[in-house]
């Protein structure tokens, strides 16, 4: 959407007009570098000492760091479509920018400072977000789209959270906050994948758009809202586990059934949308998870770890979904048409692969943790290269069609 004329466009570089440049290429860029870290601490000795402890930064800045960047960056971004008013650019944009990458530095390298000053910093980028965004959806009244302000504020509650835990030293109370966090923006993907993926599948594929129905979106995404709500409230202390897993179970399906209808089968031609499609199906494979886990069960002869079925939806869903939404993003909105280049293509199966290893693989197969975990790690790193490499240039240069964003 044409916001402002292209003389006045000129003066800002082109990587501070809209929000999803930086955002997109800084976060794609930081989870290359995060999670190599991670690696060579786990597996090679690398002395890395951040914040706290290296499983609390590794945590941490895959969710808050890493993914609340790229959600930032997305709603900060589609925020101009949707109310038809100039989003984020320029100065703000660049002390938002900013924000997020002190933030980042501190966490890595600030483990000499008070832990409130780190905190603090890094605890101020979701409500600047949300103020951005609020002021422009608040002059259209547009109601609809102001949910997401709350969101981002009651993520930075379950980050303030997992920070009290660490300077109370709370191994449980910091878990707390980051899972409350990861169940958060499932919610959120969940929400954003039935507005766009019907659509974006019927476009990239020439068919009819499949309608929603209406009592399943509702029941299926209601409770979702309890997952999270049971989560954040820590309900798991006062509820029956089975009955916690039943829920998970019931949520599980009913999403299933709502993905299933998209028809992921016509899409396997159009890396851009099978991409979406198989990170979608990530979130009823995590609930499902979570469902065995808290009703005890075992499959195949193994139980299933509260960790294993969270990085179903962090290392599955989260880090697919972004992956694919940032290529599709990026192109639109840079005016070049919605075709991936051949080198995405692997880095979306490599995303799928590091998902897939992390989560049903370790699970399957503990005895081979390393080596998945190795593989994992691997496969997410040379992904998210393979981004930065296919996307640097056209998010730090103009449009191709030569209009303003």
């Amino acid at each position: 959407m044409q916001i402002t004329d292209l003389t006045t466009e000129l003066d800002i570089p082109p990587l501070l007009r809209l929000a999803f440049r930086p955002l997109f290429l800084f976060g794609g860029a930081f989870s290359c570098i995060a999670m190599l870290l991670w690696g060579l601490a786990l597996f090679a000795g690398l002395p890395l000492s951040p914040v706290g402890n290296i499983l609390f930064w590794h945590s941490h800045e895959m969710i808050f760091g890493f993914g609340c960047a790229i959600v930032a960056g997305f709603l900060l971004t589609a925020m101009q479509n949707w109310t038809g008013l100039r989003a984020p650019h320029g100065k703000p944009l660049l002390w938002l920018l900013l924000c997020w990458l002190l933030a980042r530095l501190l966490v890595l390298f600030g483990a000499a400072l008070p832990i409130w000053v780190v905190a603090l910093v890094d605890l101020l980028f979701l409500p600047l977000a949300a103020v951005l965004m609020a002021k422009p959806i608040l002059a259209v009244a547009q109601w609809r789209n102001l949910f997401f302000v709350p969101v981002l504020m009651l993520l930075t509650l379950c980050n303030a959270v997992s920070w009290v835990g660490l300077a109370l030293n709370d191994y449980m109370l910091q878990q707390h906050g980051l899972y409350s966090a990861v169940l958060l923006l499932t919610l959120v993907m969940s929400i954003m994948g039935g507005r766009v993926l019907p659509m974006f599948t019927a476009n990239g594929t020439q068919s009819k758009k499949v309608e929603p129905v209406l009592w399943l979106d509702r029941l299926a995404l209601g409770l979702l809202w309890l997952v999270f709500i049971q989560q954040f409230l820590k309900l798991e202390n006062f509820l029956p586990h089975p009955l916690i897993g039943a829920l998970y179970g019931i949520a599980a399906v009913l999403l299933a059934i709502r993905c299933a209808r998209w028809k992921i089968w016509i899409t396997f031609r159009v890396p851009l949308l099978w991409s979406l499609h198989l990170a979608y199906w990530f979130i009823p494979l995590g609930l499902a998870l979570f469902a065995l886990h808290y009703s005890g069960s075992t499959l195949l002869g193994h139980t299933v770890l509260k960790s294993t079925a969270l990085h179903a939806l962090t290392a599955g869903a989260m880090g697919s979904m972004i992956l694919a939404m940032m290529a599709r993003v990026s192109l639109g909105h840079t005016g070049r048409p919605l075709q991936v280049s051949a080198l995405m293509v692997p880095a979306f199966v490599l995303v799928v692969a590091a998902g897939i290893s992390r989560s049903l693989l370790l699970w399957l197969m503990p005895d081979m943790s390393q080596a998945l975990l190795i593989l994992a790690i691997g496969c997410w790193v040379l992904a998210y290269a393979l981004f930065c490499y296919c996307y640097a240039g056209m998010l730090c240069s103009t449009r191709a069609d030569g209009r303003p964003g």
